[in-house]
């Protein structure tokens, strides 16, 4: 049995003849085969397989999902045109394609209108959102939660925007107490609510992120690079659900269908609600604009050379799993929240593990080790990660405040540093759920070694 899922090959090659079908009228081209390929091909493979498995569900460490085999298929059909979606002239087909994508996923956040685009990844849709929000309040501050994404204020350096910080709760979320007297300063102009923080999952309150805005005026953007799909799951707690009904009333929204979209890196998505922010992209290009008076992604994009083959990719996922509630796509978000609660409540019962004193808003899963100090709790969780991997479980690590643990978790030393190294599970994918035993089993054995 293949560990690879390999049987969408078969539906690449009929794909491929499809394709080359479609340029039959022109005159023959010949190819000339290189048997080096293969033995080059052959190494690429042996480098390879010396990396994580991330594909496997054992690897419960990183936000690393596989793309679905459409996905990857129709990437790799893309790659024999190599479309580029900056212009039509570079992307007739697969620009209309990413237009269509970019579409449903405005549609999903319940946009009544849109401008959006793909990018790179979240990064570069960030910057995108941010600068443009900097050009709508220039000279006003840009502020987001401690736990938010370090993206943010590493592009207001870049954009010459003054940031800020945001204390959080005991739960990771945004403070609104710390917003609210942020705001009061009168300095802030957009407010970042991030919906599934990198760390923990954490979603910020952007229903009461809202009700501030109406007091005091500002922009809000929401980073859901991470936990924007979902808005699809049923099962989410109701301050969560609360947040992700707000979405529609943002100005602008940050996601990465490369993380639970199932999508190749890189695919990001920048949305905006208002389209005539296009004017602030406006600009000409002597050689570039001219096969169509329609609109080119181009014109809307800080981007200029952009992979068509990202856009294909992601028409050709949303075309076979639908992005509405109740779907197979959507199903798979809710058992990877089933996963994470299961895992919470096994590390609950167990007094060899130290859990956060809220439980996980999305699928990740955060917990500390028992040890009289953090000094001690951190070096365990760093030889329980080791003794996992040789078991064959990937995990990973991650900095965390002490804040989010119950007061007193170590208050049997003094001068403890403000963060503690906690072991860290992202269970995105829904074959977690069925993998919990024996994800378990080896942290079990990791554990007691």
């Amino acid at each position: 049995m293949s560990m690879l899922e390999d049987d969408s090959l078969k539906a690449l090659a009929a794909a491929l003849a499809q394709l080359d079908a479609g340029f039959s009228a022109l005159p023959e081209l010949a190819h000339t085969s290189d048997p080096r390929i293969e033995t080059v091909l052959n190494e690429v493979a042996a480098r390879l397989a010396g990396d994580y498995p991330y594909f496997h569900p054992l690897y419960a460490g990183q936000m690393l999902k596989p793309p679905h085999p459409v996905a990857r298929a129709a990437y790799a059909l893309a790659m024999w045109l190599n479309p580029n979606n900056h212009a039509l002239d570079g992307g007739r087909a697969s620009s209309q394609m990413e237009v269509e994508a970019v579409a449903a996923l405005a549609e999903m956040f319940r946009f009544p209108q849109h401008l959006g685009h793909l990018t790179g990844g979240s990064t570069m849709a960030n910057l995108e959102a941010l600068w443009v929000a900097s050009k709508l309040a220039p000279g006003k501050k840009i502020v987001a939660s401690a736990q938010a994404h370090y993206t943010h204020s590493r592009i207001c350096g870049v954009l010459g925007i003054e940031f800020a910080s945001i204390a959080t709760e005991s739960d990771g979320r945004m403070s609104l107490t710390a917003l609210r007297a942020a705001l009061e300063e009168g300095s802030v102009g957009t407010v970042v609510a991030t919906l599934g923080t990198t760390a923990t999952g954490a979603v910020d309150s952007l229903d009461e992120i809202l009700a501030l805005h109406k007091e005091f005026g500002f922009r809000i953007h929401v980073d859901a690079a991470y936990g924007g799909y979902f808005t699809l799951a049923a099962s989410l707690a109701p301050h969560t659900r609360a947040a992700f009904d707000a979405i529609a009333h943002a100005d602008s929204i940050v996601i990465d269908p490369h993380k639970h979209g199932l999508q190749p890196y890189g695919c990001g998505c920048v949305l905006f609600r208002d389209p005539g922010l296009g004017r602030f992209y406006k600009h000409d290009s002597p050689y570039t604009y001219f096969t169509s008076g329609e609109l080119h992604l181009g014109e809307i994009s800080l981007e200029c050379s952009r992979p068509g083959a990202a856009a294909v990719a992601l028409w050709a996922t949303q075309r076979l799993l639908p992005m509405v509630p109740g779907g197979e796509f959507a199903r798979g978000l809710d058992a990877s929240l089933t996963a994470a609660r299961a895992l919470h409540s096994r590390l609950a019962k167990d007094s060899r593990f130290i859990l956060p004193s809220a439980p996980p808003q999305l699928d990740i899963v955060i917990w500390a080790m028992s040890a009289a100090d953090t000094a001690a709790s951190s070096a365990k969780a760093r030889q329980v990660m080791e003794a996992a991997a040789q078991r064959g479980l990937h995990l990973a690590l991650a900095n965390l405040p002490v804040e989010l643990f119950p007061v007193g978790t170590w208050a049997g030393s003094p001068n403890q540093p403000e963060t503690v190294t906690c072991l860290r599970s992202v269970l995105m994918k829904p074959e977690h759920a069925e993998w919990l035993d024996q994800i378990w089993y080896r942290l079990n054995e990791a554990a007691q070694s």
